[in-house]
């Protein structure tokens, strides 16, 4: 009854000491020694047996959004009651970014109290969880994996208790589907005998059901003012069954799912028009489709992204375009028995906030037509299958990963922000072209910062951030993968332009270019500026001995993520990204104020956060420092005796004696702007006075008035350059 990946988990241990037995059992007051494979351990009160306690992941699959398992301890009775549960380790980021703890614990505490038993016989349906929005795959996975894991527990007859048999209460003649059969047919013979079933719901339909169900915010906060507008028209049938899959797949693609599917696997198709998405977006960075799920006989499952294949349009002659179409082959510790009732379950969410959403459940019975069953005295027979290397050699569009789709959903957004990466590149290679003209120059970066802010930031979310660095370290260090990064594309795009540029010019085009909270700080500055608010330049010795800040809150996060990910990336919020970038100020109160304090002070030094307390400026300045090329140019006069380059720096990287911090430089180009003005840089003065000097001893009859006015430039440009 327990997977072989499951079995291998056996994690309890590890996480046994972060609970009290009371917690899990209410009464209890120790544990026993673990004991069994996956470990169970008893709980007691005094010699009194209470319950057994379990890890969720050792018994299901409990992967969450984050692509890692959510660790949940679980209590439970003889009886199979769940008595109590403790989330003891997870990674998962919508949590992290914003959404309390307390409210998905909150959310699965329905599951308190509830037995188990009739689940595990097949005559209840799962119990369900309540829905935090925001956190919909969190909570799910929670829950799923709760109920799952407590369901194959009691099915293993550890806890003590007999379990009827579903399968014996079945008469002797099993009913099996029959593979031989496989008439291709039209859509609208497959629709007329129930081969394919329909869900067909109204937006007045979804209405008056929120409205029954006592919430009226919801059922007013309609998707379409008319309400016999088709709110989803949701159709599904099992393709592993060899005429449906003919009709619905073609010969080809019947003969490829054919190959894929192992024994006990089955495949449904599921396609929809409507308002509403049966997809969602749940699965785009969490791989999972959260709006629907799969029931059988109190068991349940939910689709992940290597479980789904996207089609383009159905074979059957007759069949309507369809908005979108999904091909799903059930998970391999889920087992679909065709001969028996399933259902399709769609989880409706409708927004009734600015963040908050309800949620309702609305179910597709599917019985599959006698005319696919043949009547034997034998068990049921599985789809036939071939073996891995058949599988193995399918073309990649029927298992393409996620990483694969993700690019391609995203074209757009590839093909914009690969232009910009471009663009960038076009400024830094023609930066003296540029830099010669300041006020094409000026318009030019503040239009890309503005770029950089408003798409690149809040519109596309692509807010670098070091949990991004800590996370690629863990990952290197525990088991690295490539397609966990490739599944976001635009955040990928942006790491390997930052690689690029760490080569070429250290971290100056991400932390003065691409960083939106680092845009933002300097057009709120320029703006600043324009209101004539006073700026502060603080002392150079206390300038300089506030710059290792940024780098020990790095190494002190480097280090705490070596111990614990999870609380590195809690301890990340030193970042007011998430805040300011990602969730646009939307958050709770503390948040909010931290991130508006550090653009206050930027308002009066100009990009304070960049200068002082960045981890991740801090993380990309030291492997800035193999940068090959030197593409800021200096005089011999810069420094001494020239400061102008030094005072106005913006973000004061430039050393008193003249040479520029590259680990501090944010490549502003202000430097080069002056490097390159006739009448700011004294080099450039001095030279354009001795050209003149020249003309003048080659002309002797030059006017007089023009020399000394010559003299008087050399003389006022000197004294204000000097220290």
């Amino acid at each position: 009854m327990v997977s072989a990946e499951a079995v291998a988990a056996g994690r309890l241990q590890e996480f046994l000491d972060k609970a009290q037995p009371s917690e899990l059992v209410p009464g209890a007051d120790r544990f026993s020694a673990p004991e069994g494979d996956p470990p169970l351990v008893r709980a007691y009160k005094g010699s009194e047996l209470l319950g057994y306690v379990y890890l969720n992941a050792d018994f299901a699959n409990a992967v969450g959004y984050s692509g890692k398992p959510v660790h949940v301890l679980v209590g439970i009775d003889a009886k199979g009651i769940v008595k109590g549960f403790k989330l003891v380790e997870h990674h998962e980021p919508i949590v992290l970014v914003g959404i309390p703890e307390r409210r998905v614990i909150e959310a699965v505490n329905s599951l308190i109290g509830q037995d188990i038993t009739p689940v595990a016989s097949g005559t209840q349906r799962p119990p369900q969880t309540d829905i935090v929005s925001g956190a919909t795959v969190t909570v799910l996975v929670i829950g799923d994996s709760i109920v799952r894991s407590a369901v194959r527990l009691i099915r293993s007859g550890r806890l003590g208790g007999s379990l009827p048999s579903a399968d014996a209460a079945r008469p002797a003649a099993q009913r099996t589907v029959d593979m031989d059969q496989g008439d291709v047919r039209s859509w609208q013979d497959l629709v007329g005998d129930g081969s394919i079933r329909r869900l067909q719901l109204s937006v007045g339909d979804v209405n008056e059901a929120f409205a029954k169900a006592g919430n009226a915010a919801a059922a007013q906060n309609a998707e379409s003012t008319s309400l016999d507008d088709a709110f989803i028209d949701l159709y599904a049938a099992p393709v592993s069954v060899p005429a449906i899959g003919r009709s619905l797949l073609g010969e080809e693609g019947y003969l490829q799912l054919r190959e894929r599917l192992k024994p006990h696997q089955q495949a449904i198709v599921v396609a929809a028009n409507g308002l509403y998405s049966f997809k969602g977006s749940g699965y785009v960075r969490g791989g999972i489709f959260d709006r629907i799920e799969l029931l059988q006989e109190g068991a349940s499952t939910r689709f992940r992204d290597r479980n789904h294949t996207r089609l383009g349009s159905l074979a059957a002659d007759g069949s309507p375009e369809f908005r979108e179409i999904a091909l799903f082959v059930t998970p391999d510790d889920f087992t679909l028995d065709l001969a028996q009732p399933w259902q399709l379950q769609l989880l409706v969410q409708r927004a009734i906030g600015a963040r908050d959403k309800a949620f309702l459940a609305f179910e597709l019975s599917y019985t599959l037509p006698d005319r696919y069953f043949r009547r034997d005295q034998v068990a049921p027979a599985a789809p036939p299958a071939a073996g891995p290397s058949a599988a193995d050699s399918l073309p990649d569009t029927m298992d393409a990963p996620l990483w694969v789709r993700m690019w391609e959903d995203n074209a757009v957004s590839i093909g914009i922000t690969t232009a910009a990466m471009a663009v960038l590149t076009a400024i830094f290679f023609f930066q003296s072209y540029l830099v010669r003209r300041p006020v094409l120059y000026t318009w030019v970066r503040r239009g890309y910062l503005a770029f950089t802010l408003v798409w690149l930031g809040w519109y596309a979310n692509a807010q670098l951030s070091v949990v991004n660095v800590l996370t690629f370290t863990s990952a290197l260090i525990t088991g690295f993968r490539w397609e966990f990064f490739l599944a976001a594309p635009l955040i990928f795009i942006l790491w390997a332009a930052v690689a690029g540029g760490l080569l070429f010019w250290g971290r100056g085009p991400f932390c003065g270019w691409l960083c939106p909270f680092g845009a933002l700080q300097e057009l709120l500055n320029n703006l600043a500026q324009w209101l004539k608010v006073p700026q502060y330049r603080l002392p150079w010795g206390l300038h300089e001995r506030l710059w290792p800040i940024k780098y020990i809150v790095f190494l002190g996060l480097f280090g705490l993520s070596l111990y614990s990910l999870s609380m590195a990336e809690r301890f990340a919020e030193v970042e007011p990204f998430k805040t300011a970038i990602v969730l646009k100020f939307w958050r709770n109160w503390p948040y909010v104020v931290y991130a508006v304090a550090l653009l206050g002070a930027g308002l009066f030094v100009e990009r304070f956060f960049c200068r002082y307390l960045c981890p991740l400026g801090a993380a990309l300045a030291i492997p800035g420092r193999i940068r090959m090329f030197e593409w800021l140019k200096r005089w011999p006069e810069c420094g001494s005796p020239c400061q102008r380059c030094a005072k106005e720096c913006p973000v004061q990287s430039i050393h008193p004696e003249g040479h520029i911090n590259v680990n501090e430089c944010i490549y502003c180009m202000h430097c080069q702007e002056l490097y390159h003005d006739p009448n700011r840089c004294l080099h450039n003065v001095q030279r354009r006075l001795k050209r003149e000097k020249r003309r003048a001893l080659r002309a002797p009859f030059a006017d007089a008035p023009e020399q000394e006015a010559a003299r008087s430039t050399v003389a006022a440009t000197t004294t204000s350059t000097r220290p």
